[in-house]
């Protein structure tokens, strides 16, 4: 493999710098729309090169007696155009959702997610980047009849073979009514062993609305550990988090998380 083969391919984990994704929340909960802990393992603040990306993040796991599997595929495009010194990047993605309890078992589409970002190279290893997305309201079983707007912040560390970032992702419905606004960070601090990727995760996500009376606020608290190859260009990666703490929810969320990242052009 050509040396400039597989720094592409490593830079790929900038790709949804900070974005991926359309995170689900369980229809038998309400919580966060951005499913906490799905941007783990990308350096979400560092620009990604140029270029048409495919990446599909999938999960399955249980609160309790409670379920939720989800899969999400996104269309990445780090455009050439430049904006106040940051890369222009797009994003669409096209969730599904599973959730299941004792007695109901519900599937679908979740809401699409569409979100443009700006990302900039600092240099020495270091990047930042801001994100302004919107999950519109779709009618379906799993997903939420309203429409959210989503900002995502970022600080990434990608020098010496590690990934240390962490990502602010806040949500707020327009209307307030029928879920909260939220907001999640997710956390990762891996080190590159040659093809090889390694190290602790986590996420953190809170609820910061009261959308209606009755209504009992969500947070939760998960680590975790990350493992991660790099085919060059291809990158796949697994990880396993735990909710070591919980608030309202039915129990503590365990859940394996399995991404692809391909890039097209």
């Amino acid at each position: 493999m050509k040396i400039h083969e597989c720094r592409r391919a490593s830079r790929i984990l900038a790709l949804l710098a900070g974005t991926l994704l359309a995170g689900v929340a369980s229809p038998a909960m309400a919580g966060s729309v951005t499913q906490p802990g799905e941007t783990i393992g990308l350096a979400s603040g560092a620009p990604l090169p140029q270029g048409v990306y495919l990446l599909d993040t999938t999960d399955y796991g249980q609160y309790g007696k409670e379920s939720l599997g989800v899969t999400i595929p996104v269309v990445a495009w780090s455009t050439p155009a430049t904006l106040l010194g940051g890369r222009l990047q797009l994003y669409a993605a096209f969730p599904l959702a599973e959730a299941s309890t004792p007695d109901s078992h519900v599937q679908g589409w979740y809401n699409l997610w569409f979100a443009g970002q700006l990302a900039w190279d600092l240099g020495h290893g270091v990047g930042v980047s801001y994100l302004l997305g919107t999950y519109p309201k779709m009618h379906s079983p799993v997903a939420n009849d309203s429409t959210t707007i989503n900002q995502r912040f970022a600080i990434s560390y990608t020098g010496n073979g590690y990934d240390l970032t962490a990502n602010l992702i806040l949500g707020n419905e327009i209307n307030t009514q029928t879920v909260p606004n939220y907001l999640n960070l997710d956390l990762t601090a891996t080190k590159n062993y040659g093809k090889w990727s390694f190290g602790p995760v986590g996420y953190y996500s809170t609820d910061t609305s009261t959308p209606y009376s009755g209504y009992a606020k969500q947070s939760q608290f998960a680590m975790g550990g990350l493992v991660g190859y790099n085919f060059g260009p291809v990158i796949l990666q697994s990880y396993l988090t735990h909710a070591v703490t919980q608030t309202n929810y039915p129990g503590n969320d365990t859940r394996f998380w399995f991404r692809l990242i391909v890039p097209v052009s």
